[in-house]
C-alpha cells in the first residue's frame, strides 16, 4: 500500500512556532526592537484587521533583509543543531521514525520559511514545501517567491509537486485552520494527533 503523509510543521511536530525562535536566535538585540515596533501590527492580526502574509513579511524582512544567503544557512543551522530533538514532541518523533519508508512519501508542507525548516526536513529525510525566500545576487531580499504557504496554497503546492504520481492513501496531519484545506485534500486527516 503506497501512502503519502502530509506533516504541517510549527505546533504539529514541534512545542512551538520556529519563526519567532529563529528570529530571536538569529539577532536578538534586533528582534527585541522590531517585535516592539511591529505589536500594533501583531494586535490588528488578532482582530483579524491585518493581512497576515503581509505582516510576516515586514517581520521577517526587518530582521533579516540584506544578509547573505551563507549567513542565514550557517545560522539557520547552529539554530537546528541547538533546537534537535527538544524542539519536537516525542510523540511526534516516534512516528516519524517508524515510518515504512519503502512505501511512504512524506512531506513537511509549512508556512514558516524554507530558510530555517529545511535543516529538519533534511534530518527527517522528508520533501519540503513551505514558504520560500526570495534571494537576488545571494541576499535576501525580503519578499517570498510566490505565496505564503498555507490554507488552499498548502493544497496547490502539494498538488504541484505529487503531479500524476498515485497513493492508495493520503493522511494529513495538522493543528490550526491553517490546515483545513490540507485535511480536505487528504484521505485521512488527524488534528493535533501528536499533542
Amino acid at each position: 500500500m503506497k501512502k503519502l503523509y502530509l506533516f504541517d510543521f510549527d505546533g504539529t511536530l514541534t512545542y512551538k512556532d520556529t519563526m519567532f525562535l529563529f528570529l530571536k536566535f538569529y539577532d536578538p538585540a534586533k528582534f527585541s526592537v522590531q517585535f516592539l515596533k511591529h505589536i500594533p501590527l501583531f494586535a490588528l492580526l488578532k482582530l483579524k484587521l491585518a493581512d497576515a502574509e503581509a505582516v510576516k513579511k515586514s517581520f521577517i524582512s526587518s530582521i533579516l533583509k540584506g544578509k547573505s544567503r551563507h549567513q542565514i544557512e550557517k545560522k539557520a543551522q547552529q539554530f537546528f543543531e541547538e533546537n534537535y530533538p527538544s524542539l519536537f514532541r516525542e510523540n511526534a518523533l516516534d512516528f516519524i521514525n517508524n515510518i515504512d519508508r519503502q512505501n511512504t512519501e512524506s512531506y513537511i508542507i509549512t508556512a514558516s520559511l524554507d530558510l530555517w525548516v529545511k535543516p529538519f526536513a533534511d534530518k527527517f529525510n522528508m520533501k519540503l514545501l513551505s514558504t520560500q525566500a526570495e534571494f537576488k545576487d545571494d541576499i535576501f531580499t525580503g519578499k517570498f517567491i510566490g505565496k505564503n504557504c498555507n490554507k488552499e496554497e498548502k493544497v496547490n503546492r502539494i498538488k504541484l509537486e505529487i503531479g500524476d504520481k498515485k497513493f492508495d492513501k493520503t493522511i494529513a496531519f495538522g493543528d490550526t485552520s491553517g490546515d483545513k484545506a490540507m485535511f480536505k485534500f487528504a484521505n485521512e486527516s488527524h488534528y493535533r494527533f501528536f499533542h
